[in-house]
């Protein structure tokens, strides 16, 4: 602690809140276009953004269905509709002004007798379409990121040459 004075420290902290401000605007602010295609013809396009945890959580906790158990006194769940979740998180990942154009589009559910956006989506994506979009949506709120190879990525040996470690998933 003798080799930093109080200077120092004071920067170093005020690195770190600025790098934490950037982080969570880069978090917030990042969109991804899709756009839905078939056999060469574009049907639409709408715009999606990562998802909070609590947003997972949400779309799980609705697309589960629960069974009182009476002896514990607790709901313990029984099985989640995944064709439902996954057309819960595009609902919540769909940026606001779209989604009020798309799937909260009235004339879209009376034509397709849907009563909401999640059922809409059920109605005009295919399965495989639903998981990629999904895909997408994972990959932007971070999951799937490589800790490993950010951290390796970040930590330099003292003479600044590339840290020469592998992971196994590099060589597969």
């Amino acid at each position: 602690m003798s080799d930093l004075n109080k200077e120092d420290v004071l920067a170093f902290e005020g690195d770190l809140l600025q790098g934490l401000l950037q982080a969570g605007e880069d978090a917030q602010s990042e969109t991804v276009s899709i756009t839905i295609q078939r056999k060469g013809k574009t049907y639409f396009a709408f715009r999606i953004r990562p998802l909070t945890e609590q947003e997972y959580n949400e779309a799980a906790e609705k697309a589960t269905t629960y069974e009182r158990n009476r002896q514990l006194g607790v709901r313990i769940p029984q099985s989640r509709d995944d064709a439902l979740f996954r057309s819960l998180l595009i609902y919540k990942a769909t940026v606001d002004e779209d989604r009020q154009k798309l799937w909260n589009n009235k004339a879209a559910w009376q034509h397709f007798n849907v009563l909401s956006g999640p059922d809409l989506i059920d109605r005009v994506l295919l399965p495989g379409e639903k998981l990629a979009v999904v895909g997408k949506i994972d990959e932007l709120s971070g999951y799937g990121t490589d800790l490993e190879e950010t951290a390796k990525n970040s930590s330099r040996p003292e003479d600044g040459q590339p840290s020469s470690t592998t992971s196994s998933s590099e060589s597969a």
